[in-house]
């Protein structure tokens, strides 16, 4: 069956965690039946200096000038994001007059779904000019226009990448937040997802300001504490988790003051204590969704930065026992996809799906109107 020649798109992703951008080239191609296939050919990370990360983390909320700190911060990531395109082309040796298009998420800093926005710092101009590169960008506003929450928006690719098993998979993201893709062994049957709350958020959040370390490196600080029953239940009452889906959340809601309210009961927790009991809470919320909405599972991928935390997927799997579920929990890395690139390649694809003018979306995860055509063109 004759295929036609594959096309190369680069997706970027800085998320939630804050802690650099994730570049991948991929290749798709299509043979003559429709079905697509993807090959990852290079991939690149580029931290973020801590002044910039400091910068993002003070506009997630309203303060002085923030206008002006946007556009500043906006131009200084699209610097990575170049940076990050040059190494990815540097390793494959591929020029950029090859590559079809950049697929460039930006930086999310407000996502407020119910008020009808979402803002993601981005200056895909500036991107464009900087590589000579199509920049396709802004995927999320247009499924907000159409009534969803504009995210999450990978579960279509989900779908598309680890959709065709025997029986019915959870693909399990956890970056800063954490969100699911229920593909049921039936193909006919809609995708179903949602964000379940807190990823890495709050463990990365509360390790930093006691050990001034930026992640929880594969839960060992967490493994040294001990779960506080009655704080875990404090951070459980919290509306989000009672709301059926379509649902998304963000740091709008689980921030550090958020944090500080629910620990004023519990003054003299020790440190490791609190970050073993945010562990747990992530485990258990991701959990607690998959029970709800699909306690049928065979089989959880999990992917993000969230994968690597040994502790937390050892959590995740005693927590979907102590729903009565005996799901086999593994990082994607185990079907050759790696758990830290999946969330690139989304975007990748969904630059490929613009390309094509096919929808990027799902109405039955966002709750918009129907299939949409994501994101914005900014030619070379």
């Amino acid at each position: 069956m004759s295929s036609s020649p594959p096309s190369l798109y680069i997706g970027l992703m800085s998320g939630t965690s804050l802690d650099g951008v994730d570049g991948v080239l991929a290749s798709f191609s299509e043979d003559s039946a429709g079905r697509g296939g993807i090959e990852t050919v290079a991939t690149a990370y580029v931290p973020f200096p801590e002044d910039l990360r400091a910068d993002l983390l003070r506009l997630q909320a309203a303060s002085e000038d923030e206008i002006h700190r946007e556009a500043m911060a906006s131009n200084q990531l699209v610097q990575l994001y170049a940076q990050c395109i040059t190494q990815v082309l540097k390793q494959s040796g591929i020029a950029p007059q090859a590559v079809k298009a950049i697929g460039s998420h930006g930086q999310t800093i407000r996502h407020r779904p119910e008020c009808g926005y979402t803002r993601q710092m981005d200056n895909p101009a500036l991107l464009a000019e900087l590589t000579g590169i199509d920049v396709i960008a802004d995927f999320r506003s247009r499924d907000i226009a159409a009534g969803g929450q504009g995210a999450p928006l990978v579960p279509a690719f989900h779908r598309f990448l680890f959709g065709h098993t025997p029986s019915t998979c959870v693909v399990v993201n956890i970056g800063g937040i954490s969100n699911i893709s229920i593909l049921d062994r039936d193909e006919n049957v809609p995708v179903t997802g949602f964000d379940t709350g807190p990823g890495n958020v709050l463990m990365d959040l509360w390790i930093t300001r006691h050990l001034s370390q930026p992640y929880d490196a594969n839960g060992t600080w967490a493994a040294s504490g001990t779960a506080i029953p009655d704080l875990l239940a404090s951070l459980y009452d919290e509306a989000f988790f009672k709301l059926p889906p379509p649902k998304s959340t963000g740091r709008d809601l689980f921030h550090a003051t958020w944090l500080a309210h629910k620990l004023a009961s519990f003054p003299n927790a020790a440190p490791a204590d609190v970050q073993a009991t945010l562990a747990e809470f992530t485990a258990c919320t991701i959990a607690k969704a998959i029970a709800d909405y699909a306690d049928d599972v065979q089989t959880v991928l999990v992917c993000g930065g969230g994968a690597y935390n040994g502790y937390l997927m050892n959590r995740l799997q005693n927590a979907l026992v102590q729903h009565g579920m005996r799901a086999q929990v593994t990082a994607t890395d185990a079907l050759g996809v790696s758990a830290n690139h999946v969330e690139a390649l989304a975007f990748a694809w969904l630059a490929y799906r613009f390309d094509h003018r096919q929808a990027g979306n799902l109405a039955s995860v966002t709750g918009a109107k129907g299939p949409r055509i994501l994101g914005a063109l900014y030619p070379a």
